[in-house]
């Protein structure tokens, strides 16, 4: 299984960032012979759900993504949907089972996921030195590395939940913070390597667990690797300007407002928000862990009498920044999880909740991080900007019929950006 004890002692990590608002967050094998030719002389087209290997077998190709659908472009007048994006950092199954519960609770709700998945996490302790992570020794990792039980328990999840039309993006490798050698003191290069590698655990597990007669994962995870995001929110401009030049569309590593996201450095930027904290006079990022830390600090089971009242305070802050959204400028609203259980696993019964109130709703769709990049790729950048001018929970004076209107004007004004805030209490720190 995971190292689930190892796990928590890091996401506990604590970093203030300047924004003064808490925050957390070897090259593969190569394609089967002869897979990449075309128009071979007799050859026969395969048919859509025929399983390519590639590599060593640890993926294949095996056509397109069930449960997926082509992203439709805004017509004059219409209101654009909800969309809501739940992620998981680190995403692996362990003892705790809580990958294989939410499959469960999103097929319930008819919801889709992103899945940001660990390398080392498909890689065997006793093979930890195939890891060579930027400026630490091989076989380094702060979150540890698997076993073959946890490997197999985490390949079922990872399989089943692409099938359900999920999405497996990365969290990279050793989730090293700090300023020493953390992910935020790394070059260019670097990261480029340490996204190599993240791309080879997934690509050749089979190989380095010895797991030859387990099944592929099924799809090709240099098309599936879209986006990520870093441990602790560090290191984001260097990783995408690595990232930009490996097939990366997106990344999640930010901090930003309720307001329609927009590209940097030609990715989109999808960045954790900043989401009211029900009974305070500060917000936070939209994630487990910084409402915990704000509720328990770096105490990650404290007291037992508070747990439902901060499970609730998460649940409800959730809440409030979807209805301001949803009732506003239909902003995305992005959220961020971890499977633990912290603070008795309050913060997994708010994001359960959360996921049961609001998936459920009209016009609201609840996709991953490819499907909003995708609708995004899809839309009139014009529309996109008069979106962009909403501030958040604002909704156009006008009406959504005038504001998207073919020949209409923005009727709003142009969004603020992200302000540093002088609450003490709400203060940025890592997982």
């Amino acid at each position: 299984m995971l190292a689930a004890t190892k796990r928590i002692a890091i996401g506990a990590a604590v970093t203030a960032l300047a924004v003064g608002l808490a925050g957390c967050s070897g090259t593969g094998g190569q394609e089967a012979k002869g897979e990449g030719k075309k128009g071979a002389a007799g050859a026969k087209k395969a048919p859509e759900n025929a399983v390519r290997l590639i590599g060593d077998g640890s993926t294949a190709y095996t056509g397109t993504q069930p449960f997926t659908t082509t992203p439709q472009r805004l017509k004059p007048g219409q209101k654009p949907p909800q969309f809501v994006v739940f992620s998981w950092d680190g995403a692996g199954e362990d003892s705790q089972q809580l990958f294989s519960h939410f499959r469960q609770v999103a097929k319930k709700y008819d919801a889709k996921m992103t899945y940001f998945l660990s390398g080392v996490y498909l890689l065997p302790e006793e093979k930890a030195k195939l890891y060579d992570p930027p400026k630490h020794s091989p076989g380094s990792s702060d979150i540890g590395f698997n076993d073959a039980k946890g490997i197999k328990d985490t390949l079922r999840e990872v399989r089943g939940a692409w099938h359900e039309g999920n999405e497996i993006g990365t969290h990279f490798n050793g989730h090293f913070c700090g300023d020493e050698g953390g992910v935020g003191t790394w070059s260019v290069e670097e990261w480029k390597s340490e996204i190599r590698q993240a791309k080879s655990f997934v690509k050749g597990w089979k190989t380095n667990a010895g797991l030859p007669g387990e099944a592929p994962l099924p799809f090709d995870y240099d098309k599936e690797l879209i986006g990520g995001r870093t441990p602790c929110l560090e290191g984001q401009k260097n990783m995408m300007s690595a990232a930009r030049t490996m097939g990366f569309r997106y990344d999640s590593s930010g901090i930003g407002n309720q307001v329609w996201p927009k590209k940097k450095d030609g990715l989109w930027d999808l960045p954790l928000q900043l989401v009211p904290v029900p009974g305070r006079e500060f917000e936070t990022l939209s994630m487990d862990y910084n409402f915990m830390f704000n509720q328990s600090g770096t105490t990650t089971q404290g007291d037992p009498t508070q747990h439902e009242y901060w499970g609730d305070q998460m649940r409800d802050g959730l809440l409030k920044a979807f209805d301001r959204s949803y009732e506003g400028n239909r902003a995305p609203l992005i959220i961020g999880n971890h499977f633990e259980s912290w603070n008795g696993g309050t913060y997994m019964r708010a994001v359960e909740e959360t996921i049961k109130t609001v998936c459920v709703q009209k016009d609201v769709e609840c996709v991953t991080f490819r499907q909003l990049a995708d609708w995004l790729d899809a839309q009139d950048p014009a529309t996109l900007e008069k979106l962009r001018s909403l501030r958040v929970g604002q909704a156009p004076k006008s009406g959504w019929p005038a504001f998207t209107a073919a020949d209409g004007t923005a009727s709003g004004t142009p969004a603020s950006p992200v302000a540093p805030a002088a609450h003490p209490a709400g203060r940025s720190e890592k997982h």
